[in-house]
Order: C-alpha cells, then sequence, then structure tokens
C-alpha cells in the first residue's frame, strides 16, 4: 500500500505539487485509519456470554445476538451457500473457520443475516464456550465463561 501511495504521489507531484501534498495527507489519514482499525480487531473480540454472541468487525461494525435466535455451529458450508442465504462475515477477506446459524435471521437496513461467520484464532475453545453458554441459556444457568476470539 504504501510503495503504490508513494509511486503515485511522485507522479502526481510532476504535474502539480499542491495536488500531491493534498493527495500526500489523504494518503497518511488513510494509512493511521487502515492501521487502528486493525488494532480494533484485537480490542474487539467475540464474545458468547448471557446475552447471546456478540459479533464484531472490528471497531467498524457489531451485531449481538440474543439465544433465542442461534441455532448452533454449522459443521459444513459453502460460502456460495451462506451468501445466497444472507451472511454477516467478520473475518471479511479471510476464509471463515466457523459458520453460526441464526433463526430467525437478524434484519438490518438492508438485508436479511441468517449466518454469522468468522476467522477465529481458536475456533474449538469458541465452540466449547458456545456449547456452554448455549446449554446455559436453554437451561436458565449461567456459567462463568466470557469467550474472546
Amino acid at each position: 500500500m504504501l510503495i503504490e501511495t508513494m509511486v503515485v504521489h511522485l507522479l502526481v507531484a510532476l504535474w502539480n505539487a499542491w495536488a500531491a501534498l493534498i493527495l500526500s495527507i489523504m494518503s497518511l489519514a488513510l494509512v493511521g485509519w487502515f492501521i487502528l482499525f486493525l488494532r480494533s480487531l484485537k480490542r474487539h473480540p467475540v464474545c458468547v456470554d448471557a446475552r447471546g454472541l456478540t459479533w464484531p468487525i472490528g471497531s467498524m461494525r457489531s451485531l449481538t445476538i440474543p439465544w433465542r435466535q442461534v441455532v448452533g455451529v454449522r459443521a459444513e458450508w459453502t460460502l456460495a451457500e451462506l451468501r445466497a442465504a444472507g451472511l454477516f462475515n467478520g473475518g471479511l477477506i479471510a476464509h471463515p473457520n466457523i459458520v453460526v446459524e441464526l433463526d430467525p435471521p437478524v434484519q438490518t437496513r438492508r438485508r436479511s443475516i441468517r449466518f454469522l461467520a468468522h476467522r477465529l484464532d481458536e475456533p474449538s475453545d469458541f465452540v466449547a464456550a458456545f456449547s456452554a453458554w448455549n446449554v446455559a441459556a436453554s437451561s436458565s444457568f449461567s456459567p462463568q465463561l466470557d469467550m474472546k476470539d
């Protein structure tokens, strides 16, 4: 990203110094925002608690799903099938390693979300915490677990 930006700025500087300066300031701001966003991915992990699932994409967007809407963790899937049914992919460009099915789907302003997908560091830990809370939610027992990404 930085190399491409520098090449573009050099070419623009040959044409107009002020345009290159404005473009440089905007690019630095964009690089700063990108670094802050990447750091926010660690500060806003997937959370399993008494309210349900909190499914974030860093500081950009987050969904909190109550337990009554969670069907379970999906064992097998194809991305085409998930996208067709309505997918909220917290992994952004990474291929997800965990998928949670919702019923009824979550309604957002623009679409209906039936599946939550994410790329987690420890998917087996998530499944264990998810199972404990799912059992607790159905039996009204509250274990003291807080599963973070």
